[in-house]
């Protein structure tokens, strides 16, 4: 079993795996227990939330950010094997639906861009992003004063957006690749295009100078996610990313820490 901090009454978060092959995150609280994204197997998912001593049959919801199979892959089955709600909006329904397998009528949830739900004793807020996926959304998640903020699969940070997620306690923020290992590497130059482009993927630099402008004095956890597998590693990311946020005087790794995320593996629950 891996280290896990002391859980308390609040928050509790754990990045349960990231990067360009399956994503999924693990919140709760003391009424509410959620997926965010499931891009895994069923049976990897279930794997990954007993490495954190949890267990399946007493999740609530997953909310979906959008249709990537690295995001949905495993929404399906968990959704029929434990019952559970799913949310995402209209459009990225219509997107999925077709992908996820039969669910019951009552299990189908619309969320809404912009909008707020409360859930149990957590509310959370959708907000837009620009991705090439029908209509992406990611979410904020709010409980006593504390603010936990997901933020990738996007290919630049709006000020609207910034706006939007400012000066949280914790981000999971994309740090997809490094720039000179994806124009050196061996993606054809349309696939480039696209992960660069405005509906594609945050760089390291461009995540770091994003999230120069957002963090603020209550914040004390970043993690770097949805890394690359073919155009980033950990240590490159963290290390651009560090470098830039020291430089831009935001009181990394002393005011706030930065932390890795892992493509298979989670990182251990945080009380926010």
């Amino acid at each position: 079993m891996m280290d896990i901090e002391t859980e308390q009454s609040g928050l509790n978060i754990s990045v349960l795996a990231s990067g360009s092959t399956g994503n999924i995150t693990y919140v709760e609280s003391d009424k509410m227990k959620i997926l965010v994204d499931c891009g895994f197997s069923g049976k990897k998912a279930i794997e990954l939330l007993h490495k954190i001593d949890r267990k399946p049959e007493d999740l609530d919801a997953i909310l979906v950010t959008h249709e990537h199979s690295d995001h949905i892959k495993g929404v399906g089955i968990l959704a029929r094997k434990y019952n559970l709600d799913v949310y995402a909006n209209e459009k990225t329904w219509q997107a999925m639906e077709p992908k996820l397998g039969k669910l019951k009528t009552e299990q189908k949830h619309h969320f809404s861009i912009d909008k707020t739900m409360t859930m149990g004793d957590i509310d959370i807020s959708s907000f837009g992003v620009s991705h090439d996926a029908i209509d992406p959304q990611f979410y904020t998640f709010q409980k006593d004063n504390k603010r936990f903020v997901m933020l990738t699969d996007t290919g630049y940070v709006s000020d609207r957006m910034r706006d939007y997620v400012k000066n949280a306690d914790a981000y999971l923020f994309e740090s997809n690749h490094d720039l000179s290992m994806l124009r050196m590497g061996k993606y054809p130059w349309s696939l480039k295009q696209r992960i660069i482009g405005d509906k594609g993927h945050l760089s390291n630099e461009d995540g770091a100078l994003a999230l120069a402008e957002i963090v603020g004095d209550r914040t004390k956890r970043v993690y770097l996610g949805h890394l690359s597998r073919e155009n980033n590693v950990k240590e490159i990311a963290y290390d651009t990313v560090e470098d830039i946020l020291f430089r831009k005087d935001t009181g990394v790794n002393q005011t706030f820490k930065l932390f890795d995320t892992d493509p298979v593996e989670p990182c251990g629950l945080f009380t926010l």
